[in-house]
Parts: structure tokens; sequence; C-alpha cells
């Protein structure tokens, strides 16, 4: 057993078949551990009782209105990207009811008790992915209006991320400082190192609460060979990139091409489904939505995800204020 100090983001050799070990301590404290899982030929976050449930050996190939599962020969436990889910809908359910009002003879009854958040533990999150939390982070909880149910999940999520050694078609988190290394706001982070006669991982330390967890598990500090061999991992994943976004000035070029004819190019094909939004992992509009039962005796407050790409999303007294799919880019 590893000794009682650590320093933050020192680095340990982890052996494959620790992770199940890393899964039960985190489920002995009382986390269900969620984490990318297969179902229906799709990459999906649910619940992991075992590692094995992991998409171990499968690689997702990706491109412009495609995706799907192949069989990688090395055993890669994640050897894959990211898919159509994202961990907004456990910290910013898609349906979250707000309160409860009942009839009992003398008028109503309210319940507004928001639901008691659960301990979870994000395994598997992406650079990306990360910092796609970290902005919902802002929008609930870092600003003039905290959002209650939001900001008591957060303090309850545990953090395992994964360093990115193989890049997926559409990926370019190398452009925007988002990947493929995860920055800050990890418990604990794994690279996986697959070589000709070795496969491990190099675990990384971000918090006292991953501290605590990795005391829990035997394990060594890495060699500095070992260390090596991770960074080089991840720095190849970021050299392997082919899309790439030019930043300079960008937030000054979108500020200035409100009218740009390409929105209108774009908009044309654009069937207005809000898929886009549902499947990304920093969107957070939202409507509510007031539901009587057919006696009247049960109303109920809802908020739900809603969309900038539906009609509704803008309508105010009489109308909606973009009409168009154009002027809703």
């Amino acid at each position: 057993m590893a000794s009682q100090s650590r320093a933050k983001n020192s680095e340990y050799r982890f052996e494959p078949e620790q992770l199940q070990l890393l899964i039960d301590v985190l489920r002995e404290q009382g986390y269900e551990v969620v984490g990318p899982t297969v179902r229906d030929g799709v990459i999906v976050y649910d619940e992991l009782n075992r590692v094995q449930e992991l998409p171990i050996g499968l690689k997702d190939e990706q491109d412009r209105g495609s995706y799907r599962l192949t069989e990688r020969q090395d055993g890669a436990y994640f050897g894959y990207v990211v898919g159509p889910q994202s961990w907004k809908k456990y910290l910013f359910p898609p349906q979250l009811k707000l309160w409860e009002a009942r009839r009992n003879g003398k008028g109503f009854e309210q319940n507004g008790a928001i639901p008691k958040p659960k301990k979870l533990a994000f395994f598997g999150v992406r650079g990306c992915e990360l910092e796609a939390i970290h902005i919902q982070d802002r929008v609930f909880v870092q600003g003039d209006y905290i959002d209650p149910y939001y900001a008591a999940q957060r303090k309850k999520i545990f953090i395992v991320a994964v360093h990115c050694t193989e890049p997926g078609a559409n990926c370019f988190c190398a452009s925007v400082d988002s990947g493929p290394k995860a920055g800050s706001g990890y418990d604990l982070a794994l690279t996986e190192v697959l070589q000709e006669n070795e496969h491990y991982f190099v675990l990384q330390v971000g918090s006292r609460k991953g501290q605590k967890v990795l005391e829990k598990i035997p394990h060594r500090p890495a060699s500095q060979e070992e260390k090596v061999a991770a960074a080089k991992a991840v720095a190849a994943a970021s050299t392997q990139m082919k899309k790439k976004l030019h930043t300079e000035n960008l937030k000054d070029v979108l500020y200035n091409s409100y009218e740009h004819k390409e929105w209108e190019v774009v908009a044309r094909r654009c069937l207005t489904c809000g898929n886009c939004t549902m499947v990304c992992p920093t969107c957070f509009c939202s409507t509510v939505e007031d539901v009587t039962d057919l006696s009247g005796e049960v109303a109920v407050r809802i908020r739900r995800w809603d969309s900038c790409f539906a009609a509704e999303h803008s309508y105010i007294h009489g109308g909606s204020v973009r009409s168009t799919p154009m002027s809703r880019y």
C-alpha cells in the first residue's frame, strides 16, 4: 500500500486489472459509478458495476454524418472518443420537477423541494468534456443567479478523467486548448499506454478526494520512462488531429459577421430539429411548463431542456422574434 503523503498531480503506475478496484472503492464510498458503455451499437453513458462493461477493444469511426464502432486489435480500454451523449444530463437533467401542488380541501398544498442529489463518479471524462462541464459551472453556479439543483449535485461529483491518446476524425480540441490532455478539475486522471509488450496506465492525482481514493488501492510511483511514454502518447494525439480551428480574433470575426451569407447557406440545410443543442455538452437553454392531471387535483411545474432553434423559444406576446432558421444562428 502506498504511503499517506501524496502530492497533487503525482504520477503512478496503474495496471488494467486495478480499474475494477477503483470502481469498487468508489462504490464502497457511496458513489454510483457512471461511464462509457455500449448500447445498440453506440457508446453511451450509464451505470458501471464491472470494468468489463467499458467498450474494451472498440474504437469509433466518426465523420460528417456517420458513426460506427469497429474492433481494435490491442484491447484498449479507452480507444475511442466521445459519442453522442454528454455528462450534462447528470448535472442539468433533461427534465426536472420544480414543485408539485395538490388540492387538500381548503386550497392547495405545495411541495417545492428539489430532488436529493446523488453521489456520482464520472468515469472516463475526456479533456473536452471537462471543459464543457466548466462552462456549465460558469452558467449555473458562478454567476449572479445560482441554480440550486446544479449546485447541490455538482458538489457530489467525483471525476476520473482520461487523457486522450487517439483523436477522432472530427476532433479539434488542440486548437481550442481543451485537450487531448485533461486540464484542471479532475480528481484522478488516467493515461493509457499501449506498447508492444506492455499495457498499463499512468495515473495522476488532481485533488484531495482523489488522493484518498487512491490510498485504498495498491500502486507504485511511475518510473521516468513510464511518465515519458504517457506524455508521448498524449502528444501524439495532438499531432494526429486532422481538423484545426484558427482562433485568432475569432470573437471579433463572429461579432462582425452577423449578416454573413454563410449563415443563409447553413440555414438552408438546417431542419431546426434541435438535435445539435440536445447533444451539445455546453447548451443550457430551458423552459418551464405547468402540467395538470385530468382530475385537476394535482399540478406539477417542470423544467425541461429547450432549444434556441425552436420557433417557440423566442415567442413573446404574440409571435416569435426569430421566425426563420437563419435568424437563430
